[in-house]
């Protein structure tokens, strides 16, 4: 029924229900709303006094007035107070028992005697529970599992690796964009650089180990790259247990949505613990370029081509060279602050600091962010390596030069020789691409030189305008970079065995074109981030040849003595064995016939 009687306590009889007539009914006695209920009307004053047939106001229920006492007493006709509700007086127990008349209190409010089991189950008739009344089930809360410890740094790790891998990324270029993202702990951080580059740098010698423990070597991209992870820890890091190696891996594959296979990556990895010392690697005595090729993980043409200009030997410490560790190398704006300065602020800072070799060089260590710090932003020091400033160097512009940076990006190099020349002279800084000059032109802007201009100019194609326009010429030519395998651990495998040829092409007409810029009596400076002979000094061997108005100039004073002890055509320093990075420097006058 919509309209329901319901007996009160005192005999009444209440309407409830959708149909009760006049929805909810006033107390018997009142007519309509109370005047005090609703806003007075303009000129209209409010009556507050209590409507007629109720009682008056208890006096306590008012502050007392002056010099009037309050009288707290029950009114009559209330009963006294429980006994239970006074403190014990001394001497006095205390009675707890419930009073007479009062329901027992039910069986499971008390301790079950010895032997007895308890009934939970709610009385007959009892109220029901409110998620039967109000007919839904109660939220059932899942314990969440635990996450493995060190899952973070491997998921960020495998992420790296899979755009390496997968997508074609530059390896500095995922991980930089992979750390910020993860909001990684210092330690989560390093770990996960170190194992993406450590997987990364020696890819062919853990796929070969995989391969001696699998069944199908031709399996999925995205397991493979799990495997390489886990195998990587288990091969090559001393300090990661063979447990943690193998769950975080299983994990991973769960997480990629591969969870099928958990157990196929378990077993090869478990496989691989049990058989890794039985591995044997190529003799390098019977095949010394595939026992190269796979235990430091380069292409068999690169280690052909390192041995035929070093031997063995020589490549082989050359693909040991390890960059994990290396500093982050910094130089003060000498336009801004001066060297003693640009120590004080470097004292200052929370990080690990160390003086160069190069004059304005200074190594920092375990340096988060760098690139973010306030100092930086501000202008007054950059990152640059000791090879890029040595080139410089060899240029040593003089106040007031005109100086042509024919491959400048991302910058440094023009801006460290502007700075050279105390902000006098001009800079032309060339680059091929537009985003490239945009480099520039940032780095421009944040160290707030105003004697560079960036352009979109290819040094290639001759420029009749430009013959004999320069005071130095820097040539900083694109290479093949095996002298930064070690800090990229990635570029070796960009590399092609028709891109050597190609790139030693593009240096020859590049050489050809800008040398015509330089004035009789001025600078040419060639260097590379290569150690290949045919990209070094072979190259610079048949253009003197060529050009003979050009003659080798020792390198300045203001370069270390260890460089330019080494110094014939050009200096060529290797990363393993006589610098930490591997580069070419040459220093070149154009004759005067005055």
């Amino acid at each position: 029924m919509e309209n329901e009687k319901r007996q009160t306590g005192a005999g009444e009889t209440r309407h409830e229900g959708k149909g009760a007539p006049g929805g909810s009914r006033r107390p018997a006695g009142h007519d309509g709303k109370r005047n005090d209920r609703r806003p007075a009307g303009s000129g209209e004053k409010r009556d507050f006094k209590r409507p007629d047939g109720h009682g008056p106001r208890r006096d306590d229920r008012k502050p007392a007035g002056n010099g009037e006492k309050r009288d707290f007493k029950r009114p009559d006709g209330h009963g006294p107070r429980r006994d239970d509700r006074r403190p014990a007086g001394p001497g006095e127990k205390r009675d707890f028992r419930r009073p007479e008349g009062s329901a027992p209190r039910r069986d499971d409010r008390r301790p079950a005697a010895p032997g007895q089991k308890r009934d939970f189950r709610r009385p007959e008739g009892d109220v029901p529970r409110r998620e039967e009344r109000r007919g839904y089930q109660a939220f059932e809360y899942k314990k969440q599992p635990r996450e493995i410890q060190g899952m973070p740094s491997r998921r960020s790790a495998l992420n790296v690796i899979r755009a390496v891998t997968e997508e074609g990324a530059w390896a500095s270029t995922a991980l930089d964009r992979e750390l910020k993202k993860a909001g990684l702990n210092p330690k989560d951080r390093r770990l996960a650089a170190r194992l993406a580059y450590d997987t990364l740098e020696r890819l062919n010698y853990l796929d070969y180990m995989l391969d001696h423990v699998m069944a199908k070597p031709d399996t999925d991209i995205r397991l493979r790259n799990i495997l390489r992870l886990g195998a990587c820890q288990l091969l090559l890091e001393d300090h990661i247990p063979e447990m943690a190696a193998t769950d975080t891996s299983v994990q991973l594959c769960v997480e990629i949505g591969m969870e099928g296979l958990r157990g196929v990556c378990n077993g090869i990895l478990r496989n691989l613990i049990r058989k890794k010392d039985e591995i044997q690697l190529p003799d390098p005595e019977t095949e010394p370029v595939r026992f190269l090729s796979i235990e430091r993980s380069a292409p068999e043409f690169l280690v052909k081509a390192l041995m035929d200009d070093y031997g063995f030997d020589g490549a082989r410490e050359i693909l040991s060279a390890s960059g994990r560790d290396s500093a982050i190398t910094v130089r003060p704006n000498l336009l801004r602050m001066t060297r003693s300065e640009f120590e004080k602020m470097l004292e200052k800072k929370v990080w690990e600091t160390e003086k160069g070799e190069m004059p304005d060089s200074w190594y920092v260590m375990n340096a988060a962010n760098i690139a973010e710090d306030s100092d930086f932003l501000s202008g007054l020091f950059s990152i640059q390596s000791e090879q890029s400033q040595a080139a410089c160097l060899a240029a040593s512009p003089r106040r007031g030069s005109m100086v042509l940076d024919a491959c400048a990006a991302p910058g440094g190099k023009a801006c460290y020789m502007a700075e050279l020349m105390d902000g006098t002279g001009r800079v032309q800084a060339w680059e091929l691409r537009p985003h490239r000059v945009d480099l520039i032109a940032a780095q421009v802007k944040r160290l707030q030189i105003d004697n560079i201009r960036p352009m979109q100019r290819d040094a290639t194609v001759f420029r009749e305008d430009q013959v004999e326009a320069f005071d130095v010429v820097l040539l900083d030519a694109p290479c093949t970079g095996t002298g930064e395998m070690h800090n990229k651990p990635d570029s070796k495998y960009r590399i092609k065995e028709d891109s050597i040829a190609e790139l030693t092409r593009t240096q020859h007409d590049m050489l050809e074109t800008v040398s015509r810029y330089v004035r009789p009596g001025g600078i040419l400076v060639y260097s590379t981030c290569s150690v290949l002979r045919d990209e070094n000094e072979k190259q610079i061997r048949s253009f003197l040849e060529r050009h003979p108005e050009f003659t080798v100039q020792p390198l300045p004073d203001c370069i270390p003595e260890r460089i330019r002890s080494d110094y014939d055509v050009g200096v060529q320093l290797l990363p393993g064995i006589n610098a930490s990075g591997g580069f070419y420097i040459c220093r070149m006058r154009k004759r005067s016939f005055a």
